[in-house]
């Protein structure tokens, strides 16, 4: 329940009187119920109305004039107060009920963006060691999981004050009956103990098995080209109906678990009660409204606890969800790369003067790992210059670009951007004078404005149409039936690569950056829009510091300087014909194989 307390104590932080005010107004809504309930018996018994015997009624010593006043006023003294008092009570009720949804919406509004803020947050490293699913997973399923066990907690926390209300009124007006029924409970609870921790082993495995079908969905939908063309549309489908067996199974498991536990519940309190009138009747002699009044406190206590069992069990079942919750931000907090803007300010992109460099840098994924994806890596990266990185597949050229942007921390050494570290305050402004286009390019379901603009909000119209321009979009983008405002689909599915290609190297220009990093960035161009995105690059690597991947030796001609590394090393660096004529070199070795396979 630790976890639990601590979302609460959030949600109480964040609340702070309003919680309270909800709280004092669940204690006066049952009050209010419980009297009106506990107190129209004896009020009618007062008022000269016996209900089923000869008894002279159960006497209230605050509410004797009502004996004295004559009949009909007397009813309709008793009858009016019961309404007035059942109307208090309802409209409390729904004031409390409205407030409730106002503080749960709000702190689920605030804990969203909590739990996302502290991933966005998080270094680069931290996503590789995930699974995308399992975040989604988190931050849909689980978390809404979490708010609805906060929610069961306001109602365990508000059942129990209305407990304790009913049992101090109970108390009032029958004290060893209702000493009777909590012995009861307390017996029965105990025994019920095994039901809730069923309902935590039942949490655990529904939270498991929410992750496996997460997974396993959005892996075959992303491979849905693959699944078609090999023909696994079966395979697929088996799979899910194995793993719907397991849902139904789980959710049976759980439907029977809270079935036997009402089931106790309410044959026990049915069992009691027709014990408790038998021996009041049979053996204590007891009539008319008293014993009427024995079967209320029953019939109003009861319920009480099996409501409190039965959110015991729910609140269990979502403890593992708390838990995972809390375990996520805390490894958030410790991969922490940056804090977030500060009450607004704007971080401004710094410009590249001099260069970067990487001086005595290791670095490998894991901390266990005998392997050094990079060791004693020395380069310099001259400002405005193009450097183009090539080597094996596995060499470690996108390892040494990640830490070169800043993405990752070397376990060794450091990341230099005109001679200061590439981190702390620094690292956010670093990050932002960077355009970045993958091997791999992603667009979001949006339109083709809207991509764009999510780099540079403020741009206008023709500075969308120069990055265009830049690269060699333009012409295609005006043929679409809604130019920039054309829905691109899923990962920009409705283009094809090449069209997604230039489209993101638009995006990443569009902001002017002192860094363009491109990872074979050409890769899917016919030869015709490779060339003039050379000749593009030639004219603004004057101005701009340009880092390439480049798998195409070919593609870098022109680059100012190639470094080579195979194994984690910079094995070779100079200038595309210097290394080209080193026979028995890397490069060479490379070159010529290019050539052979073209």
């Amino acid at each position: 329940m630790q976890a639990i307390i601590y979302y609460v104590r959030q949600l109480q932080r964040l609340s702070g009187m309003k919680l309270y005010l909800n709280l004092f107004g669940m204690v006066i809504s049952g009050l209010l119920e419980s009297s009106a309930i506990l107190l129209l018996v004896p009020m009618l018994g007062m008022a000269g109305i016996q209900l089923g015997g000869a008894a002279a009624g159960y006497h209230l010593p605050m509410l004797g004039f009502i004996s004295e006043l004559p009949q009909s006023t007397a009813l309709l003294l008793v009858l009016g107060s019961y309404v007035l008092i059942v109307l208090c009570q309802n409209l409390i009720a729904r004031f409390v009920a409205i407030r409730n949804v106002e503080i749960q919406q709000t702190y689920g509004r605030q804990l969203r963006v909590e739990v996302y803020s502290a991933l966005l947050r998080a270094q680069w490293s931290f996503f590789l060691r995930k699974r995308t699913s399992d975040l989604i997973n988190m931050m849909t399923t689980e978390l809404a999981r979490v708010l609805a066990g906060i929610s069961g907690f306001l109602q365990f926390l508000t059942s129990l004050l209305f407990t304790l209300v009913q049992i101090a009124f109970a108390f009032w007006l029958s004290p060893k009956m209702t000493l009777a029924v909590l012995v009861c409970a307390a017996l029965l609870s105990i025994f019920s103990r095994r039901f809730i921790r069923k309902a935590k082993r039942l949490g655990s495995r529904s939270t498991e098995l929410g992750k496996t079908y997460l997974g396993g969905i959005t892996d075959q939908l992303n491979g849905i080209k693959d699944i078609k063309s090999n023909n696994l549309e079966q395979s697929r489908l088996e799979w899910l109906h194995a793993f719907t067996g397991e849902v139904k199974q789980e959710q049976l498991d759980y439907t029977r678990l809270r079935s036997n536990s009402q089931l106790l519940y309410k044959l026990s309190s049915t069992l009691l009660i027709a014990v408790f009138i038998f021996v009041s009747f049979r053996f204590m002699q007891v009539e008319g409204p008293n014993l009427l009044l024995v079967i209320l406190v029953f019939t109003r206590l009861w319920p009480t606890f099996s409501t409190l069992q039965s959110l015991l069990e729910q609140l269990a079942s979502v403890v593992p969800s708390f838990k995972q919750l809390q375990s996520l931000q805390e490894e958030c907090l410790a991969a922490v790369e940056h804090e977030a803007d500060q009450a607004g300010e704007r971080v401004l992109p710094m410009t590249l003067e001099q260069g970067l460099e990487a001086r005595n840098v290791d670095f490998r994924y894991h901390a266990d790992e005998p392997q050094y994806s990079l060791q004693n890596v020395n380069v310099r990266i001259p400002a405005r210059q193009m450097t183009a990185i090539v080597g094996r597949s596995g060499a470690g050229k996108s390892t040494l670009v990640d830490l070169l942007m800043g993405l990752m921390q070397p376990e060794n050494g450091e990341i230099l951007a005109d001679g200061q570290p590439v981190r702390g305050e620094r690292l956010l402004s670093y990050r932002r004078s960077i355009g970045y286009v993958a091997q791999d390019p992603f667009l979001y379901n949006a339109t083709i404005r809207d991509n764009l603009m999510m780099i540079k909000p403020d741009a206008k119209e023709a500075e969308l149409w120069e990055a265009l321009e830049f690269a060699s979009s333009a012409d295609f983008v005006r043929k679409l039936p809604d130019g920039l405002d054309t829905l691109l689909g899923d990962r920009g599915v409705r283009l094809s690569g090449g069209e997604r290609q230039r489209l993101v190297l638009a995006r990443a220009i569009i902001r002017k950056p002192s860094i363009l990093v491109l990872d074979e960035a050409t890769s899917a161009l016919d030869t015709e829009n490779e060339q003039r995105i050379q000749e593009a690059l030639e004219r603004i690597k004057a101005s701009v510091t340009v880092i390439v991947i480049a798998h195409r030796l070919s593609t870098i001609r022109g680059a100012d300087q190639i470094l080579v590394i195979d194994q984690g090393r910079v094995i070779q660096q100079g200038v595309y014909s210097g290394l080209a004529s080193e026979k028995g070199g890397m490069f060479s070795r490379l070159l010529k194989g290019q050539e052979e396979a073209g």
